[in-house]
């Protein structure tokens, strides 16, 4: 790869990381193994032909452009994170994801069903991933982290909500929400 090709790549990955909260390689290869997949199979879910999800893994294509796969991909992390905390059997997770194949999207507000533990409550991973999902839809990684900044002076723990939900990883807020229940 020349040095104009590992710019793009740099440039879209950045793109994506704006735009999803992380670089979509990552976020499918945590799809993949969580959820017992193999790429074809994945893209098969997902909607897309294996080439496209091959593009948007290696940062050859940045965007997702088809608002359907975003919804899918939204409802795969729900789905990988119920399998995650064992709500959802890994047989249940095939049939899900056959609905989820078959789903034509929708709005990306849409309501969703809050998955509850055995006490009726719902899953502190569950929620993280709403909150993040609700922040994401309304902004980019990015411009979450520049809000976190402006606030960061006057409302720090506002500042450092916005940046551990915002634009932080699943697992990064669960443990920041458990560290604050002492």
């Amino acid at each position: 790869m020349d040095a104009a090709q590992q710019e793009a790549t740099a440039r879209a990955r950045e793109l994506q990381r704006n735009w999803y909260g992380e670089p979509l390689g990552a976020l499918f290869r945590r799809l993949i193994d969580d959820l017992g997949l193999n790429q074809a199979r994945l893209a098969g879910v997902l909607g897309l032909s294996a080439p496209m999800l091959s593009q948007l893994m290696s940062g050859q294509r940045a965007k997702i452009g088809n608002p359907a796969v975003v919804q899918r991909v939204q409802l795969l992390q729900d789905l990988a994170g119920q399998v995650a905390d064992g709500s959802v059997s890994a047989a249940e997770a095939t049939e899900r994801m056959d609905e989820i194949k078959k789903s034509q999207g929708g709005s990306v507000l849409s309501n969703t069903t809050t998955t509850t533990s055995s006490s009726g409550a719902p899953t502190v991973k569950r929620v993280v991933r709403e909150i993040q999902s609700l922040l994401r839809s309304v902004a980019a990684a990015g411009d979450i982290i520049d809000a976190a900044d402006v606030l960061s002076s006057s409302h720090p723990e506002l500042a450092e909500f916005l940046r551990v939900y915002g634009a932080g990883r699943t697992s990064d807020a669960v443990a920041h929400y458990q560290s604050h229940q002492n």
